[in-house]
């Protein structure tokens, strides 16, 4: 059984050897409390970070905490209620919602006998005023559909004209 005893003040030491009751260096530690960040504590080093205005970079700021992601077309997307995204997974979910307008975009061409042209996602990126963090804050897709309309008298007239420009232009000789 081992037993307290006071070392020098308040500060106790069991009576076995203890690696905790030691420095570095094997020497007894002046304060029991060398080792021990109690909650409220800081050391100097955060407490000079903290005059400066030097942040810790894995801290969310507040601007940051209360950035939200709201979709502003008239598509039935996600992202229609006002929606929080951490930094760190922002850009995949603006990525995958930008995809549900592209995925949209090919389902009403298949629908309505057109054809898509072109799609292109561009992501959009900014810096938090408050923290300097760079984030994702937006994307956007432009779409572009050709529609095939047959039965319009420009379709009827363009198709007769086309139809004459090709008549005779390949020749079979095999007779």
């Amino acid at each position: 059984m081992s037993a307290l005893s006071p070392i020098g003040g308040s500060t106790y030491a069991v009576g076995y050897s203890s690696p905790y009751n030691y420095n570095t260096f094997g020497n007894p530690k002046k304060d029991a409390l060398e080792d021990i960040a109690l909650p409220g504590m800081k050391d100097e080093e955060t407490k000079e970070k903290e005059r400066l205005g030097i942040k810790d970079p894995s801290e969310e700021c507040q601007t940051c905490k209360k950035r939200k992601y709201k979709d502003g077309s008239d598509e039935m997307v996600s992202f229609k209620n006002p929606t929080h995204i951490s930094p760190e997974s922002a850009a995949a979910a603006v990525r995958a919602h930008e995809q549900e307008h592209v995925s949209n975009a090919y389902a009403k061409a298949a629908t309505g006998n057109g054809k898509v042209i072109s799609a292109s996602v561009s992501i959009h990126t900014a810096v938090c005023p408050e923290c300097g963090r760079t984030y994702v804050s937006g994307g956007t897709t432009h779409t572009q559909i050709k529609y095939f309309n047959e039965d319009t008298p420009y379709q009827k007239e363009l198709k007769s004209a086309d139809r004459a420009k090709y008549v005779g232009m390949n020749l079979d000789k095999a007779v």
